[in-house]
């Protein structure tokens, strides 16, 4: 590896459906670094915040519903697995991954409160380095210094495609409109936002997923790792 001016640090930013989480627990593993989902931990303050009936436009119920969170993320069960997140010691590894919370959580992400306290808690996590970390604006606001960086992008009907598969894997019905719909909806909302926006950093490597492998990705992105 090269570039030890900057943080010994993987971020691999991008819309939803572009393969960003199997890809980064490849790379994790792959360098023996420690895979950051931020995604997931957007997802879980958005389903405390939701649960709890918070008024996102009163941003001091915001702020007292943090304060009062308990966050813990924990390494994934299996290779294919997503990490586990315990919320006030709460599993909730599951119930973070439909669809809906992927909506609240872009809602939530856009709250300057509750960016404010996790993107604290993801630098704390990586502080020490070796990390892989994955979102929306790892490379951008997050890990601004880290030494290799990435931005995935795919066409909005394949990533709707490849969610769709993985919903239905998992057994659940799927509308594919409806889908499509919420995945543009997302694409905007997240570029639209005012803090930190999903935008490529100016220094990362850029890779359309659209038509290569999961495989193929992960070997081009070790390649300029290594």
């Amino acid at each position: 590896m090269s570039d030890t001016r900057k943080e010994r640090i993987v971020t691999i930013d991008g819309p939803s459906g572009v393969g960003k989480s199997t890809i980064s627990r490849r790379i994790a593993a792959s360098l023996s670094f420690t895979y950051l989902d931020t995604g997931a931990m957007y997802r879980a303050v958005g389903l405390k915040l939701k649960e709890a009936r918070v008024d996102l436009d009163d941003a001091d119920a915001v702020l007292d519903c943090l304060n009062a969170t308990s966050l813990k993320l924990l390494p994934a069960r299996a290779g294919s697995d997503g990490v586990g997140v315990l919320l006030d010691g709460r599993d909730v590894s599951q119930e973070i991954r439909s669809p809906e919370m992927s909506m609240i959580a872009s809602a939530t992400s856009a709250l300057p409160a509750v960016r404010e306290k996790l993107t604290l808690m993801q630098q704390e996590i990586g502080i020490e380095g070796k990390i892989v970390a994955e979102g929306r604006d790892t490379g951008t606001v997050v890990f601004p210094g880290a030494a290799w960086k990435f931005y995935l992008d795919a066409a909005p009907g394949i990533r709707m495609q490849r969610r769709a598969e993985q919903l239905r894997s998992q057994g659940k019905q799927v509308d594919e409109d409806e889908l499509l719909a919420m995945t543009v909806k997302r694409d905007h909302d997240d570029q639209s936002r005012s803090i930190a926006p999903l935008c490529k950093a100016v220094d990362a490597h850029v890779i359309d997923t659209s038509l290569l492998s999961i495989d193929e990705v992960t070997e081009a992105m070790l390649a300029l790792i290594t």
